[in-house]
């Protein structure tokens, strides 16, 4: 974290962040795929994901995004260990599942009800996918 950013952070969230980035770390380091072979690949991304995004995200200073991101993390790297495989999970929702209205209006209610479905473990992903 940017040394002027972490003045605005609760110390108590930014301790929770750093120990957050540790924990991922030593996941990553610890890491044994179901299959042997496949583990200094999955090792890899797993350090280079965790990474990558504690780094996009250094200079966030609202708390309640910051909870959101720690969430995000927190749900990814349970199921990682759960699933015994640390890439996202997909999800299949139909496009335009949610409203039976037609216009404008409708396409922004199919849009928002889009985004409050998504799980929060592909917050982050859904940002780095082009459009």
């Amino acid at each position: 974290m940017a040394s002027s950013a972490s003045h605005r952070i609760p110390p108590a969230l930014r301790s929770q962040v750093i120990q957050l980035y540790r924990q991922l770390l030593r996941l990553g380091y610890q890491w044994q795929a179901q299959s042997p072979s496949n583990t200094p690949t999955e090792r890899q991304y797993i350090l280079s994901e965790t990474q990558r995004l504690f780094r996009a995200n250094q200079s966030l200073t609202n708390p309640q995004l910051i909870s959101e991101h720690i969430r995000e993390a927190e749900a990814r790297a349970t199921m990682a260990v759960h699933y015994r495989n640390p890439y996202p999970r997909p999800v299949n929702v139909p496009p335009r599942s949610y409203s039976k209205q037609v216009g404008k209006r409708a396409g922004k209610a199919i849009q928002k009800q889009s985004e409050l479905s998504k799980p929060i473990y592909v917050k982050s992903i859904d940002d780095t996918v082009p459009k």
